[in-house]
């Protein structure tokens, strides 16, 4: 049991109720997966606004239509190509609509570094589940990059509860960017037949962490969760010209008990 691991179950046995709710109820897995997206429309409200916790507090909200309605479909035996292609189409305004209210944010306080942050996390975000798709058009499965929807939504979640959301950008950008360079890498592997690189010695730890195809709630991804949130929660937001947090941080916090 890894930690990321035990938190997934703990999160997931209060939804229990709610996707048994749901079934009860007979609501069609179609129409929770549009009550989260509108949701999610005022979470990006809230941050555009810089009003972080309520961006939390509705986000929170959110996830939990968009966690259960693959679960109520399969429950309810309502599982479609049609469903499949409206739960990813939807999924996208909502990734759209959180970084376009942050672009608006930073853009209100004159911040054109940040917009132009946000405004590359959406696209590289974007750019991720495209190549995914496109991907799969040619090859069986791409399932690769760490970078995928649910980190950059537990990500949006800790950087509105914790006020850390610069640091939380640039580790969207930064990994997403890697995604889809290792979406572009593995496609060229496989319509080539060329083999994975090696996962031994000192070159397979460079591979294995960059180059991502483990699965989550394993120890590799416990390290990687563990070094971002490191990298978020200790950087000094100064470090950073973070826009919104005019604290001295975690190290400096640290520091001082010392």
């Amino acid at each position: 049991m890894t930690f990321t691991g035990f938190i997934g179950r703990v999160c997931t046995f209060p939804l229990r109720a709610i996707i048994g709710a749901s079934i009860a109820l007979g609501i069609h897995p179609n129409v929770l997966t549009l009550i989260g997206v509108l949701v999610n429309i005022g979470a990006a409200w809230a941050l555009g606004y810089g009003r972080f916790m309520l961006a939390f507090a509705i986000m929170l909200v959110a996830n939990i239509f968009d966690f259960i309605d693959g679960k109520v479909a399969y429950q309810l035996q309502l599982q479609s190509r049609f469903g499949a292609f409206w739960d990813s189409t939807l999924d996208r305004f909502s990734d759209l609509a959180l970084l376009t209210g942050l672009i608006f944010l930073y853009s209100k306080l004159g911040r054109n570094d940040y917009v132009m942050v946000a405004a590359l996390a959406l696209i590289f975000s974007i750019m991720t589940s495209y190549a995914r798709a496109r991907a799969e058009s040619l090859v069986p499965k791409c399932k690769v990059g760490f970078m995928e929807r649910p980190e950059r939504i537990v990500l949006f979640m800790i950087g509105a509860f914790t006020n850390r959301m610069a640091a939380v950008l640039w580790v969207i950008l930064v990994l997403s960017i890697l995604a889809v360079a290792n979406r572009t890498y593995y496609t060229y592997l496989a319509l080539n037949n060329l083999p994975a690189p090696r996962r031994d010695g000192p070159a397979g730890v460079f591979w294995r962490a960059f180059f991502w195809t483990d699965e989550r709630a394993t120890i590799p991804y416990d390290l990687w969760v563990i070094a971002i949130l490191a990298f978020v929660w200790l950087t000094p937001p100064d470090w950073l010209g973070d826009p919104m947090a005019h604290d001295r941080g975690l190290i400096a916090w640290i520091g001082s008990r010392l």
